[in-house]
Parts: structure tokens; C-alpha cells; sequence
């Protein structure tokens, strides 16, 4: 195991992240963040506050369960649930979908479907803290924290506060 980011690394690329949607948005008028169950909720939480810390505008932040739209479903469960509710409207708006690691795409892809089944956004952007590459679909962040080429035999694991009582992240 071998620790590539702790506490401070995360913090400094969750800011950077913040400052790239900012200008790439032009602002944060029109913007929503969505974290990804499970990682991505916290994270997009910290960048909604950071962005309101540095444009003193508080960006709307919910979360997307992507559970029902995995292409692996059957082997999960045979009654899924779908569980998005969310306190405000995507349609028209730039919504940022946030995760901790991104690998092959099919997680983001999910994302897309159900930020799509709740409404219709303008554009629909993503922010992954990690991306490891090896990609099946051909999706690629818009903001990305760091990059960490991995072999397929090797596991990316992210631990937050929020969830695992520590910041940091490991290759193993």
C-alpha cells in the first residue's frame, strides 16, 4: 500500500477543481453540483463550499444513486429502486457530477442517465478527484484532481472524513 495523497493533497486539488468550474462556467449563476453515491457526496459538498467561500454564492448540492442504472443489475438485485430525489430542478441548468475515481466510465455513464431521468439539463458536466485510466467508454473528466496511471491488478482507494474517518488516498 502506498499513500498518494493525504489530507492537504486532497484539500489543494478540490480547490483547484473549484476554481476551473468557476471560470469554466463563467461563474456559478447557473450551476448545480451532484455527487455520486457514495464518495462523491462529500466531495461535491467540499467544492460547493469552497465555491461559496471564494464567489460567495451558495451552489445547489444533492446526490445521485445510480444503483438502478448499472449495467451490472441483475447481478445486484432483482427490484431496484430508484432513489434520486432532488430538492431542485436540472432542466436548463449546468449541472457538475462529482465521484471519487473514475476507471472505466460506467459509473459516469450511469450518472448521465440519472441526472437525465430528472430532468433536462443544459450541459452536464464531470469531476472525478482520481482518474486511473483504463476506460471502457469513451468518457473523460472535465476536472480531474490528480491523475494515477494504475495497472488493471491494482486497487485506487479514496477514504474521506466524511465516510471513513480519515482523508487520504492510497494505491494498493
Amino acid at each position: 500500500m502506498k499513500v498518494l495523497m493525504d489530507d492537504k493533497a486532497i484539500g489543494r486539488a478540490l480547490t483547484r477543481i473549484s476554481h476551473e468550474i468557476i471560470e469554466k462556467n463563467k461563474g456559478v449563476e447557473n450551476v448545480v453540483i451532484l455527487g455520486i453515491k457514495t464518495r462523491g457526496v462529500p466531495l461535491a459538498n467540499r467544492i460547493a463550499h469552497k465555491i461559496k467561500t471564494f464567489e460567495g454564492v451558495e451552489v445547489p448540492v444533492g446526490t445521485i444513486d445510480i444503483t438502478f442504472y448499472r449495467d451490472d443489475l441483475q447481478k445486484k438485485t432483482p427490484q431496484p429502486v430508484i432513489n434520486n430525489p432532488l430538492d431542485f430542478d436540472v432542466s436548463g441548468k449546468d449541472v457538475i457530477l462529482v465521484d471519487d475515481v473514475i476507471y472505466t466510465g460506467r459509473t459516469c455513464r450511469s450518472a448521465i442517465e440519472a441526472v437525465i431521468d430528472t430532468g433536462r439539463p443544459n450541459k452536464i458536466q464531470f469531476a472525478s478527484l482520481i482518474d486511473r485510466g483504463h476506460r471502457e467508454l469513451p468518457l473523460t473528466p472535465d476536472y480531474i484532481g490528480k491523475n494515477i496511471p494504475t495497472s488493471k491488478n491494482e486497487v485506487v482507494r479514496v477514504k474521506l472524513l466524511e465516510v471513513d474517518g480519515e482523508d487520504t488516498v492510497q494505491i494498493i
